[in-house]
C-alpha cells in the first residue's frame, strides 16, 4: 500500500504522451484555466456527492459513521465520489492511439491536481474528525514529524534548483528515506501512512524522479500489488453490508459521479477551443477512480468515517473504471477522424 501510494507521488511528475505530433495537438491551455477547470472537476462532483449523501444515503440504516459527525461522513463519501485515479489514467494513457494521446496528456494534468487536492482533503477531513484534540496534547515527536516534512519539502526544492543531476545511487538512497520519513511522520501527526507516503513521493524533485524507472514501477505496481490490494479491499468489506440496497446504492454514486465529473468538465472545458467530442473525451477520462477510491475508501473506512455500508458500496463503485474505455471510445472523437479542411488564406484572397 505504501509503494502504491508513493509511486502514485511520483507520478505526479510523467507526462506520458507529450511527443504526439502537430497535426493532432489540442489548443493552448492557459495554467490559469487548467486550474480552474480542474477544481470545477473536484469541486462539482464534491459537493452534489455531498448533499446527496447527506440528505438520501446516511439517513439508510447502517449508513451512520461510527466516529464522525454527519457533515464528515458526507464530505468523506463525496470526496471518494470526486476523486480521479492518476497511477489508473497514466497507464489508459500509455495505451492510447497517437490521435488520442492529446486528450490523455490534458486530462492527465487535471487528474495531478485533483489527486493532491483528494490527499489534502483526506488530511483536512481526519483533523475535523477529531476536532480540537487534533492540536491538544502534542509532544516532540508531532513536532518533529512537522519539521521532517518541511525538512524534505525544502531538501526537494533546494535540489530541483542547485543538484538537478546527482549521481544515481543518490537517487536511490533518498527513495527509501522519503518514503519512510513521509509515511513515519504523517502517522505521528495522526493521518494515515498513505498520505506521508503520496507527498513524499510528490515533493522529491522531478529532474530525479524521472530518472527512475516510474513506467516500469508503474505497471508492476497495477499488474501485481493492486490486485492483493483489491483483494484485500474487498475482504474488509462486511458481507452483511453487502446487501442488494448496497449495490443499488453503489450503482447511484457510480452514475452521479460519472455524471457530475464529464457535466463538469463540459461547464469549464480546460482549453478554449475545444470540440464538444474532445471536452467529453477528457471527462470520460477523470471519471476513472480505480485505485485511489479504494485506497480514500480504505482510510476513511478505518479512520472510523465511514460505516461499513458505505465503504462496501464504494469498493463496488470501482466499476467506473472499466467503463472508462468504452465510454472514451463512445464519447471522445474517432481516432481516425480529421477536421475539415480549410484553403490557405493566399488561395481565398486570390479567389475573392
Amino acid at each position: 500500500m505504501l509503494i502504491l501510494a508513493f509511486t502514485a507521488g511520483l507520478e505526479m511528475w510523467q507526462h506520458p504522451g507529450e511527443d504526439a505530433n502537430a497535426a493532432h495537438r489540442l489548443p493552448p491551455q492557459p495554467l490559469g484555466r487548467l486550474l480552474g477547470s480542474a477544481l470545477v472537476a473536484l469541486g462539482g462532483p464534491f459537493l452534489v456527492g455531498s448533499f446527496l449523501a447527506y440528505e438520501f444515503f446516511l439517513p439508510l440504516e447502517g449508513w451512520h459513521a461510527p466516529h464522525a459527525a454527519p457533515w464528515v461522513a458526507a464530505a468523506s463519501i463525496g470526496l471518494c465520489m470526486a476523486v480521479s485515479a492518476l497511477p489508473v489514467l497514466i497507464g489508459v494513457v500509455r495505451e492510447l492511439e497517437p490521435a488520442q494521446r492529446p486528450l490523455g496528456q490534458l486530462a492527465l494534468k487535471l487528474a495531478v491536481v485533483d489527486d493532491a487536492a483528494l490527499w489534502i482533503g483526506l488530511a483536512a477531513l481526519q483533523f475535523a474528525a477529531r476536532g480540537s484534540a487534533a492540536l491538544h496534547g502534542w509532544t516532540s515527536l508531532e513536532f518533529l514529524a512537522v519539521a521532517l516534512l518541511v525538512g524534505l519539502a525544502a531538501t526537494g526544492n533546494w535540489a530541483s534548483r542547485h543538484f538537478r543531476h546527482p549521481p544515481a545511487w543518490v537517487i536511490w538512497t533518498a527513495v527509501p528515506i522519503y518514503l519512510a520519513a513521509g509515511s513515519w511522520a504523517s502517522k505521528q501527526l495522526g493521518l494515515h501512512e498513505l498520505i506521508g507516503a503520496y507527498f513524499a513521493g510528490a515533493i522529491m524533485p522531478p529532474s530525479w524522479v524521472r530518472r527512475l524507472p516510474i513506467e516500469w514501477a508503474g505497471t508492476f505496481a497495477l499488474i501485481w500489488l493492486a490486485p492483493m490490494f483489491f483483494g484485500h479491499s474487498g475482504l474488509r468489506i462486511d458481507g452483511d453490508a453487502l446487501t442488494w440496497p448496497s449495490v443499488l446504492a453503489s450503482l447511484a454514486l457510480v452514475a452521479v459521479s460519472i455524471v457530475t465529473k464529464i457535466a463538469a468538465i463540459y461547464i469549464c472545458p480546460p482549453a478554449a477551443g475545444l470540440t464538444r467530442r474532445q471536452t467529453l473525451g477528457v471527462g470520460a477520462l477523470l471519471q476513472c477512480k480505480g485505485l485511489m477510491e479504494i485506497v480514500a475508501a480504505t482510510i476513511l473506512h478505518q479512520q472510523g468515517m465511514l460505516s461499513e455500508f458505505a465503504f462496501a458500496a464504494l469498493v463496488v463503485a470501482v466499476i467506473s473504471t472499466t467503463l472508462t474505455g468504452p465510454m472514451l471510445h463512445a464519447l471522445a472523437p474517432k481516432p481516425g477522424a480529421r477536421k475539415p479542411a480549410t484553403l490557405p488564406a493566399e488561395v481565398i484572397t486570390a479567389n475573392s
